[in-house]
């Protein structure tokens, strides 16, 4: 637990560039314009020093933790801080303590949560009731998707912000405010061209963050003449090479990403599919995982109406285990064209969610007797196998034997498409149900 934490001066030389530049005020806060912009809810509810308890989410370096320093600033309750890696029950039940007898006073106290992620089910409980008293005003930070990171109670007393990675140009213009601010480098005038400037902000791929750090390794390796930097696009080519990928294997981001490449592919949008395929395997995503998805979707999402499709993903998955990367990227990037390309039916996905529905409905329903094996005396005393019917004897490899439990005889699961060669079965099932019209069960 820090109090007034957020206004910590350590010696200026040590404090990050993010740190030294940290907007103080709405006016001087970039992006996040439907949120703060003017009349808007959330800088209404700031200027006029009316907070509920919130939530702020959204990816790294938009701003959380700069809002919350302004709230610090602006609001006239008692503000501190908490660090999920470094706070443990007790701080925060001796916090809570406090915030109780300073109600009693009549004084307000904003509790700022940073990364309240960490936070595990016991320390998020141990807010709960004083949130649901009025005792604090609980304002958290988080990367992670709030419903599935924060107890059900707590988020249901906390209004959600989402925040948005930065544009291009909102890190263009934080990387001027940057270069103009009078702690950034007091004691050098730094000459940053336009290029050097896109290139940043190009590079720090919505995070504020990784611009200004950026930009103060470019200062620290530009060109000095006396008190003069000079950083021009070539000298930033030779720092940063690749672009940072937000993609965790195990965060939202991570299912984000999946469910675009299936749903890319079930589109049939060739270009999107290798371009999702082609962040996961840049994020670092398992090739195998990828590959166990493609299976997958060979059969759900296209089926019967491309039988080649189970063979290419499998294929793939061979070649996934056989090479691993970073040589499969191109038979993971083949497969993917290739599913996208396939005509689609999910008619084999249907047909095992009505079996599904049909179990479920019906039970276990006993097996018809003429279709049960009878491997003993008996067994055949009891009727297993009696007035079974062996297809291969007859010509046309079809019998009027029912193999379907009767109270299930009018159900048809699968009902294929006329997509791709899935026609083919449609039309075989249609003979088939022609044959036993003209042979009916005597």
């Amino acid at each position: 637990m820090h109090q007034e934490s957020l206004f910590a001066q350590g010696n200026p030389q040590a404090t990050p560039l993010a740190n030294r530049v940290r907007p103080t005020t709405l006016d001087e806060f970039v992006g996040q314009q439907d949120l703060i912009g003017p009349h808007r809810v959330l800088r209404e509810l700031i200027e006029n020093d009316q907070l509920s308890s919130l939530i702020f989410w959204g990816p790294p370096g938009v701003g959380k933790t700069t809002l919350a320093e302004i709230i610090a600033r602006q609001t006239k309750a008692h503000f501190v801080t908490f660090s999920a890696v470094t706070s443990s029950i007790k701080d925060i039940r001796q916090l809570m303590q406090e915030a109780e007898q300073n109600r009693e006073y009549g004084e307000r106290t904003i509790c700022f949560i940073d990364e309240i992620h960490r936070f595990n089910k016991a320390q998020q409980d141990a807010f709960l009731p004083f949130v649901e008293r009025g005792s604090i005003t609980l304002i958290g930070a988080t990367t992670e998707n709030p419903s599935f990171e924060i107890n059900a109670a707590l988020l249901s007393r906390c209004k959600v912000f989402v925040l948005k990675s930065l544009t291009t140009a909102d890190l263009a213009d934080v990387v001027k405010r940057a270069l103009r601010h009078p702690a950034a480098f007091p004691s050098l005038h730094v000459d940053c061209s336009p290029d050097a400037i896109h290139l940043i902000a190009q590079f720090a791929n919505g995070d504020a963050r990784i611009a200004l750090n950026t930009l103060e390794m470019a200062v620290l390796n530009g060109h000095r003449d006396q008190q003069t930097v000079t950083i021009t696009a070539d000298d930033l080519k030779q720092l940063i090479n690749t672009k940072s990928l937000r993609y965790d294997k195990h965060d939202e981001e991570h299912y984000n990403i999946i469910s675009a490449l299936h749903k890319s592919m079930r589109n049939s949008d060739v270009d999107a599919t290798v371009y999702w395929c082609s962040r996961m395997l840049d994020g670092g995503e398992d090739p195998l995982y990828i590959a166990r998805r493609l299976v997958r979707f060979a059969s759900e999402d296209i089926g019967l109406a491309d039988t080649n499709a189970l063979n290419v993903a499998i294929n793939t998955f061979q070649a996934c285990q056989f090479l691993g990367m970073p040589e499969c990227d191109v038979h993971l990037t083949e497969c993917v064209i290739y599913l996208a390309c396939a005509p689609k039916s999910n008619a084999v996905y249907t047909a095992r969610q009505a079996a599904k529905r049909a179990i479920k409905k019906t039970g276990n329903l006993p097996v018809p007797l003429q279709i049960r094996n009878a491997p003993t005396k008996l067994m055949a005393d009891l009727g297993y196998g009696k007035g079974y019917q062996y297809a291969h004897d007859s010509k046309d490899k079809l019998t009027t034997m029912t193999t379907m439990p009767p109270q299930l005889a009018a159900e048809h699961f699968y009902l294929p498409s006329d997509q791709g060669r899935e026609p083919r079965f449609k039309t075989r099932l249609d003979q088939i149900k022609r044959w036993h019209q003209e042979h009916p069960n005597k």
